[in-house]
């Protein structure tokens, strides 16, 4: 039995659907009950931050997906939320004798890594640790969030870019969610790293003159350095420190940290993955 954390993401609802199509046993991990209803599978609701809860919904599983939300700002240098949470899932993981745990982590994932890229690498030390069988995902930038919007538009619907446009190699999630699909159903993958990323590298320039064909409407580019980034976070109310660090990410995008591609989506699905015009053309009633 599969169980699928963060089900109702933007990786875990393709997975949920690929997982349906290929008629795996799989339960869907909800904190919602009618979101889970939504979804149209088996679930169970559950909460990370209740022991109880997931030691439950962790019986009679023997293979998890781990994926979660991402880095939060937090007080006074506080560990990330994500961290306690996740090494305390790989715990009880371990206890139910659970065999295996795909992880969805980040690209750069590094000690003393800024915000996510620190958290995850946390995370993904304590469960090579952990005896249990692990393979880990690195995905490049994610093609929906030129959809969900998540830090990608400004107020006028322009979208902003680091002063340097370097290009990144955006991936659609339902790539993501194929490479999930194969790891947690098949026996491959045992003890490795998947860097995800698209076909291409693009520049938000080359995103927005896409965007700019499928709306039939200029949309425009605003370039932010760093210091920037920083000071409109902390305009919005987000803490000094969570915005330093989200700025300083943003100036190692400009210098082309994601710009390279990887051939792992199709190493591991046969399938080369999702340009972005196709990630548009699928997705098009989303931006209209």
């Amino acid at each position: 039995m599969i169980l699928v954390t963060g089900a109702t993401g933007s990786i875990g609802g393709y997975l949920v659907h690929r997982l349906q199509d290929l008629q795996a046993p799989f339960t869907a991990l909800v904190r919602d009950a009618d979101k889970g209803r939504a979804l149209g599978c088996p679930y169970v609701v559950a909460d990370f931050d209740d022991p109880d809860s997931i030691a439950a919904a962790l019986v009679g599983v023997d293979r998890v997906l781990l994926n979660g939300p991402g880095a939060a700002p937090t007080v006074d240098g506080a560990a990330q939320p994500m961290v306690a949470r996740q090494l305390a899932f790989i715990d009880a993981a371990g206890r139910a004798g659970v065999a295996r745990i795909v992880k969805v982590s980040v690209w750069h994932a590094q000690p003393g890594g800024r915000l996510a890229q620190g958290a995850h690498w946390e995370i993904e030390q304590h469960l090579k640790a952990s005896g249990i069988e692990w393979s880990l995902l690195q995905p490049s930038g994610f093609m929906q969030n030129f959809h969900t919007g998540a830090g990608t538009f400004s107020a006028d619907g322009s979208l902003i870019a680091p002063a340097d446009d370097a290009p990144v190699s955006y991936i659609d999630c339902h790539d993501i969610a194929a490479c999930a699909a194969v790891l947690l159903t098949e026996p491959r993958g045992a003890g490795e790293t998947f860097v995800l990323t698209g076909p291409e590298a693009l520049t938000m320039a080359e995103v927005a003159g896409q965007l700019s064909e499928l709306l039939d409407k200029p949309v425009h580019v605003v370039g932010l350095t760093p210091d920037d980034m920083a000071r409109q976070l902390v305009a919005q109310g987000v803490p000094e420190q969570f915005a330093d660090d989200v700025a300083a990410l943003w100036a190692d995008i400009g210098t082309g940290s994601l710009a390279a591609t990887t051939p792992d989506v199709e190493h591991l699905t046969d399938q080369k993955p999702r340009t972005f015009t196709e990630f548009l053309t699928t997705n098009q009633a989303h931006f209209r």
